[in-house]
């Protein structure tokens, strides 16, 4: 007979594969059983009538990034992971920022720093490249990613952050080398300053008018150059936050060519629209970018996840107080939209909003769920099969779930250090009630109850999705890997003379 730790029992065990009656026994913090009428464990659960599902794994999130000009992150380490936790997500990915005119390495140190022993559940960075100069992209990049700092970010916008085009192809032909993800902030920088300068030149500077800088097109163009560059380096690149069709054509169209295209979209386009961004300077509240778009975009988003075109759901949870001076408010002041922090609040509501929205409807499936919401990221980010699913020598990273709680999704009830929820007054049903890290309970009955600095810090394997190839279509045409497709057309020319 085996000793356990804990043993979870009659629940049904659902898996991005596959859904089972099982109980589920664990031992020093990871699953060592699943079975039937398993010996008795030191702590007993009883999950009659519950889904037992993998912890989430929010695979983009910030959590205390440094900001300028006197902005701060509502949320840090601390009150960001326990509203993970409240809300059934087991394991974060936050970002380690590059500041221009500082080394990488020295955001990944200050990162850590940030983290301290803060966090509810465990952690891994991602990193954001801001400045790559010669010395971050020939040492210390390739030295990170090797550390476990597999994946990093581009941005296209932001004066602060974005590459040029050159940089971009610069950056991703070191992931392509090394074996790292490449996730990129597509939208197009010039034509939003264009558009913003001209709408405050006419007065136009509420809330609202930030969905106005920033239509569909700006990043429809930006979508399919980063496509266009990914494919040039023949690299796999992840879109993150797609908010609708025209990007989602261009993401299509990748698809068609057999390129390695990843895309994620968050809860904000799916119940959302540019309409929460008017009504006053409180549209503030919903800024963010790009901007949720309209109830027909939400259709094709839906769309986007039921037929697999999405490979993961994630938070982007970018929190800032509302009346904060550091918050929607810099200065204390109403500002014109352009100076508004982007990011909304979501670490906590992320998966019940997906689940009652898009399980209980029949949008996906209770397996899709679970693939789009931990399997697919901890595949994408190296860290499956430790996180992201339920089998034997995984970690017991579990969210047992009520599926018929309803809830109305208020503020006061969540966990986070944000004044404000944009999906206040939102019903859902089906909730997580316990939710095990490791399998130590961080979350149950309504009690938030982790350990002191439970969390860990994950270093990263290398996904296998970054692994460069060539493949020649039927016309004869190379998709991707240029420098092969060159060398191919060189020997071609060599032979005819």
């Amino acid at each position: 007979m085996q000793d356990f730790d804990t043993v979870i029992r009659n629940g049904l065990v659902a898996t991005a594969a596959e859904t089972m009656h099982a109980d589920i026994g664990i031992r020093g913090g990871r699953v060592v059983a699943l079975g039937h009428e398993l010996a008795r464990g030191r702590d007993e659960i009883d999950a009659r009538g519950k889904l037992v599902m993998p912890g989430g794994v929010d695979a983009h999130c910030h959590l205390d990034q440094p900001m300028d000009d006197g902005l701060r992150m509502a949320d840090d380490f601390l009150t960001g992971t326990r509203s993970a936790a409240c809300g059934g997500t087991t394991t974060v990915i936050p970002f380690a920022a590059q500041i221009k005119g500082q080394s990488l390495r020295a955001a990944v140190e200050d990162y850590h720093r940030r983290a301290g022993t803060k966090s509810s559940v465990d952690y891994a960075f991602h990193m954001i490249v801001t400045d790559p100069t010669d010395t971050v992209l020939r040492e210390e990049l390739p030295a990170l990613i090797a550390e476990g700092y597999t994946s990093f970010k581009i941005y296209m916008t932001y004066d602060d952050m974005k590459l040029d085009d050159r940089q971009i192809l610069r950056t991703l032909a070191v992931a392509r080398k090394h074996g790292a993800l490449a996730m990129i902030h597509a939208e197009n920088a010039d034509c939003i300053a264009w558009l913003t300068e001209t709408l405050e030149e006419a007065g136009h500077t509420a809330p609202a008018f930030h969905a106005t800088s920033r239509p569909m097109a700006i990043e429809r163009e930006a979508t399919h150059r980063a496509i266009t560059l990914s494919e040039l380096v023949d690299v796999p690149i992840l879109i993150v936050h797609v908010s609708g069709r025209e990007a989602i054509d261009q993401i299509h169209w990748a698809h068609g060519r057999g390129l390695r295209i990843y895309a994620e979209t968050c809860p904000q386009y799916l119940f959302l629209t540019a309409d929460n961004l008017g009504g006053g300077y409180e549209g503030a509240k919903c800024v963010c970018s790009p901007p949720p778009r309209d109830r027909a975009n939400q259709r094709v988003v839906w769309e986007g996840l039921s037929n697999g075109l999405f490979t993961i759901v994630s938070s982007d949870h970018a929190p800032f107080r509302f009346d904060d001076p550091q918050g929607k408010k810099p200065g204390g002041k109403e500002v014109s939209f352009r100076h508004i922090p982007n990011g909304i609040p979501g670490l906590e509501t992320r998966l019940p909003l997906l689940f009652s929205e898009g399980v209980r409807t029949g949008r996906i499936s209770l397996n899709q769920f679970v693939s789009l919401t931990a399997t697919n990221p901890a595949r994408l980010y190296g860290l499956h099969p430790r996180k992201g699913t339920i089998a034997i020598g995984s970690d017991a990273d579990i969210a047992i779930w009520d599926p018929d709680k309803q809830v109305t999704i208020e503020n006061g009830m969540l966990h986070h250090d944000v004044d404000y929820t944009p999906y206040e007054g939102m019903q859902v049903t089906g909730w997580p009630v316990t939710t095990l890290v490791r399998g130590e309970r961080v979350w149950d009955g309504g009690q938030f109850c982790a350990p002191s600095g439970h969390g860990e810090f994950l270093p990263c394997g290398k996904p296998e999705m970054a692994r460069p190839r060539a493949q020649e279509t039927p016309n004869g045409h190379y998709v991707g890997n240029l420098p092969d497709a060159l060398a191919k057309l060189s020997k071609a020319a060599s032979h005819a003379g």
